[in-house]
């Protein structure tokens, strides 16, 4: 089933890197307005917010639309990795409110390893 919106975590990536990418795979990126430590452009007509260093060296990439050329967070982070060849982390699924801080930990890492579970503690 298709997210209603994707959010991936890079490590290490340059947004304009990432606008690039971006551009390519969905539309013609906007400049990029920043508003406080957030910047924010649409990506043809897919809303983009990109919060650097959201958590520690990570910087989180929030395509706020369903959208997009991808199914879920895995397939958008795995492209991602393919076209910035940067270590990529997202959430094995849709995030919901009620979950266990355990499986809020639950996420993916992908890499030159491929796809594997990992333990992020975040909060």
């Amino acid at each position: 089933m298709r997210q209603p919106d994707i959010e991936i975590y890079l490590k290490d990536a340059e947004h304009q890197a990432v606008a690039d990418w971006l551009g390519q795979a969905i539309g013609p990126c906007t400049p990029w307005q920043q508003k406080g430590q957030t910047f924010k452009c649409r990506a043809g007509e897919v809303p983009v917010t990109w919060l650097p260093k959201a958590v520690g060296k990570w910087h989180s990439l929030f395509l706020e639309s369903d959208a997009t050329p991808w199914e879920d967070d895995l397939a958008c982070a795995q492209a991602a990795f393919a076209a910035l060849q940067v270590e990529v982390r997202c959430a094995p699924g849709g995030w919901q409110e009620e979950e266990s801080d355990e499986q809020a930990d639950r996420w993916l890492r992908i890499s030159a390893d491929g796809v594997e579970e990992i333990t992020w503690r975040t909060g």
